[in-house]
């Protein structure tokens, strides 16, 4: 018998993780983002990573058609962009700074924003359940000094530069 859906996901809040936006461009280099949680490292060599897409991700159809991705690492305090790039509004990227990597397949690398990036070239795609697994490649990055990430736990946001009470 399967688990309920509500104990699993109380379940999976009770690991504490990173909060990144990936991000996409579509054929007419619009930008496309989503925030998502379900990020691992895969490999060193080569340096592969995954990360898990909702199949009703707005984002999802530009992903699969660039042929690759940007993972953003929030940096601490960037909440709010947490909570827009996991709407469904067309506009996320409108006020926000961005720019366009080295690597073609890339998505949009948010400088202003992220404690670090990972410039990724779609490996492979593989449905799984009501998401969509995608491992890339790691062909650019940088971590900005400086800045901690922003993470999540138990369906709050912690900054780490914030003092523990």
């Amino acid at each position: 018998m399967p688990l309920a859906p509500d104990l699993f996901r109380d379940i999976m809040a009770c690991f504490p993780t990173g909060v990144a936006i990936v991000t996409a461009r579509e054929a007419d280099d619009r930008p496309r983002g989503l925030t998502l949680s379900a990020f691992c490292p895969v490999s060193l060599e080569p340096p592969l990573v995954l990360v898990c897409v909702d199949r009703a991700s707005n984002t999802l159809p530009a992903l699969r058609a660039a042929g690759g991705f940007t993972v953003n690492f929030l940096a601490g305090g960037r909440e709010h962009l947490a909570v827009l790039y996991a709407s469904k509004a067309d506009e996320k990227f409108e006020g926000i700074a961005w720019s366009v990597p080295e690597t073609p397949e890339g998505g949009p690398v948010l400088h202003q924003d992220c404690a670090a990036y990972a410039v990724c070239v779609n490996r492979q795609a593989i449905e799984a359940g009501d998401h969509w697994v995608f491992i890339g490649e790691v062909r650019e990055g940088a971590v900005i000094a400086g800045r901690l990430p922003l993470v999540y736990h138990r369906r709050a946001f912690l900054d780490l530069a914030d003092p523990v009470p």
